[in-house]
């Protein structure tokens, strides 16, 4: 079982330990993108740092009983990058690594879009951008109800924020004043027709969350220990819920990828994936040698 550590923060090991698996989760995503064929890149990749933050410091999980009543719930509204997630599961134990191979097959567990009956402890269906944030904010509202003392957390995509539902969900945990909810926004800055700035501007982001009376947070979200620290801060939040806009670098990790909207939806070919995982057994020697 993985109990959250009341977030402190990790040791200098500890946190070697986990820019190394998020490493190793970047290699398993381009591995399983290049077998399916088909799927995103570019935001699987730039969240390996935010998931593996999760899945082996944050959350308070059991991969051995993954419907645990007691875990915490974290719903990935933007199901496109699930690669990601499977990835962390499968590296957290919730099942066999060889399973992340059958992404995107008929009958795998391990579709395109999470979908809820297929895998344990995915506790939404997600596809329909924009929707996470009204589910999370409905889990934070039941576990208030009951009295519980579990957190819900959200990631969402930057582009999620052009999504009418998204804001409503926004007043709707405001109102309710649900400190329990934690909303992680992937501020990669692309989508799949470009740049977010060019189809539909945000910035500036974090004045309206303020506006809506959130506690708002930004860090470095490939930076493993600025997103421990900065989940740490926003737990401590009482009377509103919070929101950490992460910073990422679209692709991160395989630099033909990095800040490229054009690797929003699609996978690499095997020659591209071949220069990828070069790229990234680099990286991960860097990652050992502690530079």
């Amino acid at each position: 079982m993985h109990i959250a550590p009341g977030m402190e923060m990790p040791s200098a090991d500890k946190l070697l330990e986990l820019r190394e698996r998020a490493n190793t989760i970047r290699r398993d995503i381009i591995e399983m993108l290049v077998e399916a064929g088909s799927g995103h890149s570019a935001g699987p990749l730039d969240m390996a740092d935010v998931f593996t933050a999760m899945y082996f410091h944050i959350l308070r999980h059991d991969p051995h009983r993954p419907m645990w009543e007691e875990r915490d719930r974290l719903i990935l509204s933007n199901g496109h990058i699930c690669p990601v997630r499977y990835a962390a599961m499968a590296e957290a134990g919730y099942f066999s690594k060889a399973e992340l191979a059958r992404l995107r097959r008929f009958g795998s567990p391990l579709q395109g879009h999470p979908e809820r009956t297929r895998l344990p402890a995915l506790e939404t269906t997600s596809g329909p951008l924009g929707a996470g944030l009204a589910q999370a904010g409905g889990m934070a509202y039941v576990a208030r109800m009951d009295n519980r003392n579990w957190r819900v957390y959200c990631i969402v995509s930057d582009a999620e924020e052009q999504c009418g539902l998204h804001w409503e969900a926004v007043q709707f945990a405001a109102k309710f004043k649900l400190d329990h909810l934690i909303c992680i926004v992937d501020r990669n800055g692309i989508q799949i027709d470009g740049l977010t700035e060019d189809v539909m501007p945000l910035d500036p982001l974090r004045p309206k969350y303020d506006a809506f009376n959130w506690q708002s947070f930004e860090c470095d979200g490939n930076d493993m220990a600025a997103i421990i620290e900065t989940v740490a801060r926003a737990q401590m939040v009482q009377g509103r819920p919070s929101v950490i806009i992460a910073h990422t670098l679209a692709g991160k990790g395989v630099e033909f990828m990095e800040g490229d909207y054009h690797w929003h939806g699609k996978p690499p070919s095997p020659p591209q994936a071949v220069e990828a995982l070069r790229e990234l057994r680099t990286l991960g020697g860097r990652i050992e040698a502690g530079t």
